[in-house]
């Protein structure tokens, strides 16, 4: 017959909160910074810290700022502007025309929020 043995007690996994992992990683890729060291420093394994590089670049890296033109409210653009907002989602693709009032611009972003 074999024995087993149940080892109880706190988990070994060390539990990071995304404060804590920020500063590492603004430590760790700081000008003149070494990854390694602050590895080191912080008792954390180098390949965690680019894991968290990695997580936090793909958390960013979705829909950003775009410029915008703002014209006094009742102006029109020009008869041959094709000025178009143009929103993309995973499965459908919105277009608003320049001759859209202000309100439905409005209602429309605001459904999509």
């Amino acid at each position: 017959m074999s024995q087993i043995t149940v080892l109880t007690g706190p988990e070994r996994r060390r539990r990071w909160r995304d404060d804590e992992k920020l500063a590492i990683l603004e430590e760790a890729f700081a000008p003149g910074a070494c990854v390694s060291e602050v590895a080191r420093r912080r008792e954390v394994s180098s390949s965690l810290i680019y894991t968290w590089r990695r997580q936090a670049s793909s958390a960013t890296s979705g829909p950003g700022f775009v410029e915008a033109v703002v014209t006094e409210a009742g102006a029109r653009p020009e008869p041959g502007c094709q000025a178009v907002i143009q929103v993309e989602l995973a499965s459908a693709r919105l277009n608003i025309g320049a001759a859209a009032s202000p309100a439905l611009v409005g209602a429309v972003l605001r459904a999509l929020r």
